[in-house]
């Protein structure tokens, strides 16, 4: 097994040579896509096994979040392919100052250099994280969890066949061997040698990060996502958006977990929410939910949960301003919607919602790299410095100053 300083050693020598131009990265990238597709079989053989040592010890839901197939693997080579399609985020000129003195100041977007991803149970951010980080010109060093481990190296494994085919350093896409937690703390801790730390996760592993990193590290993920129904909303649409929101996919963190009600439509709405849900969906509902539909009673917390599952926690508000004032108390600044046909109450929703994505009339599920153009992502920040939202290409750039002149001196 190689170790972890080991690796970091190797990512940072292979930061330290100029980023391949732009022709070069998206021939690799599409050389990558292909290479995945060719080792389905062996990527499929590798998640059947982490699947099976997975079982019983994990959710099914988060089961789903490990499984892979071919039209899974097949979508991730498509991801790929989208980001070689994208625009190049290195070298742009962001700004550019002529000072009097003659001088040109120009601000330039680079790479940021070594990019270490530590996640959890979704094979699929193996590739996602490294072709977002080789076509922004960076390295990077990927930590996945055990459980996912196997599928992680088959996939490596396959992207590295798609670079050397293209004569460019393997090592410009790494994945840390050790699956203990010293791994993690060692990545948490690698000052020199990582410019950005990014988990992928649950609250748990977002925490320690964000705790204990003494490298930059960016807080991703968690979503306490709400859906706000207002007293105008159209009802067969509300219905429509919370089913897609809740169930499509609930073990992702996109997914809404909390539903707020219009108490002037509550009698009419609830019920219907109720049959909708009946035996799939587990309503948790506040004291007068509960007064008019039967639901399991809401306990301390239920409103603070990230429950990743087919539960939702439900309350009723008296207007938007309520609303508003529970999602700031209870949100993780992640997705938050408002279902109405009213403009003033989508405008005092939007302006005064502080999440990273705010929807007016459209499912929460929305936010992500792909769907919102950016090929695939990297995570999605919950915080506002650097990057928020769906971290795509150029936030995975930074900048420098390139000044030019001929002879000035201060």
């Amino acid at each position: 097994m190689i170790s972890t300083a080991e690796i970091l050693k190797r990512a940072k020598a292979a930061a330290a040579y100029p980023a391949a131009e732009t022709e070069q990265k998206n021939k690799a990238l599409l050389s990558m896509a292909d290479s995945l597709v060719e080792n389905t079989d062996r990527i499929l053989e590798a998640n059947a096994e982490d699947v099976l040592n997975a079982k019983g010890k994990i959710s099914d839901v988060m089961i789903d979040r490990l499984s892979l197939d071919e039209k899974r693997i097949a979508s991730m080579a498509e991801g790929i392919r989208e980001v070689a399609a994208l625009e190049d985020p290195c070298g742009r000129v962001l700004d550019e100052i002529r000072r009097d003195n003659g001088m040109v100041i120009r601000k330039v977007s680079v790479p940021l250099g070594v990019v270490a991803i530590i996640y959890e149970s979704r094979p699929n951010v193996t590739s996602d994280a490294a072709a977002l980080c080789f076509k922004s010109g960076n390295v990077c060093v990927l930590r996945s969890g055990k459980e996912a481990f196997k599928s992680a190296h088959a996939i490596v494994s396959a992207l590295k066949e798609g670079l050397k085919k293209c004569g460019i350093s393997e090592d410009m896409i790494n994945l840390v061997e050790d699956t203990t937690r010293q791994s993690a703390n060692e990545l948490m801790t690698a000052e020199g040698y990582v410019d950005l730390l990014i988990p992928r996760g649950g609250k748990g592993l977002i925490s320690a990060c964000v705790k204990n990193a003494t490298v930059p590290c960016i807080e991703t993920g968690t979503g306490i996502c709400h859906i706000y129904v207002d007293k105008s909303a159209d009802t067969d649409m509300a219905l429509k958006i919370i089913d897609n929101a809740k169930t499509s996919r609930p073990s992702v963190c996109n997914a809404a977990e909390v539903c707020l009600v219009s108490r002037d439509i509550a009698a009419d709405f609830l019920p219907k929410l109720a049959a909708l849900f009946s035996g799939r969906v587990e309503i948790i509902g506040d004291s007068e939910v509960c007064g008019i539909i039967s639901a399991t009673p809401a306990e301390s917390g239920d409103f603070d949960t990230e429950f990743l599952d087919y539960k939702m926690a439900v309350a009723v508000v008296s207007d938007v301003k309520e609303a508003v004032k529970h999602i700031s108390e209870h949100s993780t600044h992640h997705s938050d919607c408002i279902i109405t046909e009213d403009k003033s109450a989508a405008d005092y929703f939007t302006s005064s919602v502080d999440s990273a994505a705010v929807y007016v009339n459209c499912s929460t599920r929305f936010t992500d790299g792909g769907e919102f153009g950016l090929g695939c992502e990297m995570g999605i920040s919950t915080q506002k410095l650097h990057a928020r939202g769906p971290m795509g290409l150029r936030e995975l750039n930074t900048y420098k100053y390139i000044i030019s002149g001929n002879g000035q001196i201060r």
